[in-house]
């Protein structure tokens, strides 16, 4: 009896052990959720949708396991929701989990909204693109720089990025549009090359961009976008931030170096039009649709948006009204940006053929994730 004893309670140990181990690895991969296949069969009729969703599902979670991807994903055919999932944690030190209502910082991918912005101005007549700059600023010290050079990243101006950390002394104070405008004119920053010279890919431009739509609305340009475009366009999770606003808002994703460094509030975020837009993925897809039906700015307006600015750029990497082009399939144009601030990478990709899109926004700056063109595969 003894010995038996002595059999079972080791018997017990050893399964109650093998229990435990089971319990912690599966907590350790409770954020990741992979897609439940069945769900998507009950709500898409059509098969190629089920084989994508898997497809993406399978890229997507390798590499959330493999290069700690933390973000929110979704993919759309003709603005129908094939597959949208989140990976990772909001805020990695309390382990709230992301979901695809989560807001993200979207960095550069804030630039087709400025444009989209200045786009309504223009079809409201309330400016023209050959506009110069010193008509809304007579002391903006570059000559020859119009709306549309800003918007095409010709206009020869230099990177607040970096005069700005040369110039602006205390870090404690967070820098503005109007302080860029300010330091342009009062230390006479040497411009990078003469006016329509050469394309020269630079923050400064959206800055001042958001500027000129503050001086032609009468409104700052946080509620000249939401009252403009956010709204009518449905888009209830999306909303400028500019450091110093005291803004109260939920859902919202910390953005990290790596998983465990945060990525403090930076001085310069007091500046938008290049950044400063705060969304989800489903928000973006109501711009995306908004983009085909001419919802707000006109299909026409959008065209030359979308239309290659830059001729000694190549075909299928070139650079619009906000927008970056590759052109080499005609009849099926990809346009798209990305973006990267402070802990935040996104991608928006749309296929305007196939009008298939793919929305990635992440709150873990690791550039080794993704490359552009590895999503435009996807499609």
């Amino acid at each position: 009896m003894t010995y038996i004893k002595f059999i079972l309670l080791i018997t017990t140990f050893a399964l109650l052990l093998f229990l435990q181990s089971c319990e912690t690895a599966e907590a350790k991969k409770k954020h990741i959720k992979p897609l439940d296949v069945k769900k998507i069969e009950k709500k898409i009729v059509s098969k190629k949708y089920i084989k994508k969703a898997k497809e993406l599902d399978k890229f997507f979670n390798r590499r959330q396991k493999v290069a700690g991807f933390s973000g929110a994903v979704l993919f759309a055919d003709h603005g129908k929701i094939v597959y949208k999932h989140a990976f990772g944690y909001a805020n990695h030190k309390l382990k709230t989990e992301l979901s695809t209502n989560t807001k993200f910082q979207i960095a550069s991918v804030s630039k087709p909204f400025t444009s989209f912005a200045i786009l309504l101005l223009k079809q409201r007549g309330k400016l023209a693109l050959e506009d110069s700059v010193q008509k809304y600023f007579p002391k903006f010290p570059y000559k020859g720089v119009t709306i549309k050079l800003l918007l095409i990243h010709k206009s020869g101006i230099p990177e607040y990025n970096y005069f700005a950390d040369k110039y602006w002394v205390d870090r404690k104070t967070t820098i503005t549009n109007d302080d860029v405008l300010d330091l342009m004119a009062e230390n006479e920053i040497s411009r990078y090359y003469l006016p329509d010279r050469k394309y020269n890919y630079i923050n400064t431009n959206y800055a001042v961009l958001a500027s000129i739509v503050e001086k032609v609305s009468g409104k700052t340009f946080e509620e000249f976008m939401k009252k403009d475009v956010f709204e009518p366009l449905g888009m209830k999770n999306t909303f400028i931030y500019r450091k110093g606003n005291k803004i109260t808002v939920d859902n919202i994703a910390n953005g990290y170096r790596s998983r465990r460094r945060k990525v403090s509030d930076n001085y310069q975020n007091g500046v938008v039009g290049d950044k400063g837009v705060y969304t989800t993925v489903e928000d973006l897809l109501k711009f995306d649709q908004a983009l085909y039906s001419g919802k707000v700015v006109s299909k026409k307006n959008m065209e030359v948006a979308f239309t290659p600015a830059h001729k000694r750029l190549h075909v299928h990497d070139n650079y619009g009204l906000g927008w970056r082009i590759n052109g080499k399939d005609p009849k099926n144009k990809i346009v798209y940006h990305s973006g990267w601030w402070k802990g935040f990478r996104s991608y928006f990709i749309r296929q305007l053929g196939t009008k298939k899109t793919i929305i990635v926004l992440s709150n873990v700056a690791n550039r080794s994730i993704f490359g552009t063109n590895e999503l435009i595969k996807l499609f």
